[in-house]
């Protein structure tokens, strides 16, 4: 089962990702998703159309290829493109510089992108998710006496989280206050309260512990410091969010201060948080395919069967 019907059956069966940590783990149940996404959901014939596929930045060179293989082979698409999570999400914000935080269910990415194009040497990750988000809730609702264990229980987790949570302006000072605490129905009709929760759970973006091995602002600083000094200063001016884990109320304002209190007083600092944002890789990949001059592009199939799987790294940067 895959897609709705699995995720239906999600109470009474376990629930397969082959996404973790934004690498793709099970290639055999990719293809399945891919397969059920072109004939179930897209309703379109895979060989007659040429895909634009996206993958997160630093994704692993074999990992390219094998995209490249199964689309061309199995799929037997006419034209391919792989096209960088973080340079489509900098799309959807109208610019082609900026530096991008990108911050999904999987992994989180501080990439500066110049003049549409990523720099990988400069590439910083965080390992932290929205997923890993999800479980240390669990692990929060947890100490209070509520238990969520099931499949079906760690989607009501994800949604508490996704409608509750938020970023304190100062994480101290917000742990004096009472004004935090709300309620919740679950599935049952039960009612619970959450109250610190709310934002101690996504905290875990702006502080050193044993979830993340950075912050997102510390993440931001160290990629723009890897880059050449001309165009440091834009890329400062311009941090753009993408991802669903950007959405907490109060994320952009408290890492523009964090950024803020980690440059100098004459270095401008502007955080772009388009309302989108959840959906800017796909906004910013139809953005990217509807030009006029994205067909000279794409990898051809004639391409491909001339030079095999590799020449994804000529062709998509």
């Amino acid at each position: 089962m895959v897609g709705e019907e699995a995720q239906s059956m999600r109470g009474m069966l376990p629930v397969h990702h082959p996404i973790q940590h934004g690498i793709i783990t099970d290639w055999d149940d990719m293809e399945k998703i891919w397969h059920y996404i072109f004939h179930n959901e897209l309703r379109v014939a895979p060989e007659e159309h040429p895909v634009l596929l996206t993958e997160p930045p630093l994704n692993p060179k074999e990992d390219r290829e094998r995209m490249t293989q199964i689309m061309f082979e199995t799929f037997k698409v006419p034209a391919l493109y792989l096209a960088n999570k973080a340079v489509l999400g900098l799309f959807t914000s109208g610019r082609t510089t900026g530096m991008v935080l990108i911050s999904g269910g999987g992994a989180t990415h501080a990439v500066p992108v110049y003049e549409g194009y990523p720099l990988p040497h400069a590439d910083t990750s965080v390992n932290l998710g929205g997923e890993d988000m999800t479980v240390y809730m669990a692990h929060l609702l947890e100490e209070r006496g509520y238990r969520f264990t099931t499949f079906a229980e760690h989607d009501v987790v994800r949604d508490i989280k996704e409608k509750l949570c938020y970023v304190a302006p100062n994480f101290a000072a917000e742990m004096l206050l009472e004004r935090s605490i709300r309620s919740y129905e679950l599935p049952s009709g039960d009612v619970i309260t959450i109250g610190h929760e709310r934002y101690r759970c996504p905290e875990a973006l702006f502080t050193n512990d044993r979830l993340s091995n950075k912050t997102v602002h510390e993440s931001i600083y160290a990629s723009i410091m890897k880059c050449d000094v001309d165009i440091q200063n834009e890329l400062f001016a311009n941090i753009v969010l993408s991802g669903g884990s950007t959405m907490f109320p109060g994320f952009a304002d408290r890492l523009n201060e964090e950024v803020n209190n980690l440059v100098s007083p004459f270095t401008r600092v502007r955080v772009i948080a388009p309302p989108e944002r959840k959906y800017s890789t796909w906004h910013g990949g139809s953005i990217l395919a509807s030009l006029p001059s994205f067909p000279r592009w794409w990898i051809s199939k004639e391409e491909y069967e001339e030079s095999g799987p590799s020449i994804v790294h000529r062709m998509c940067f």
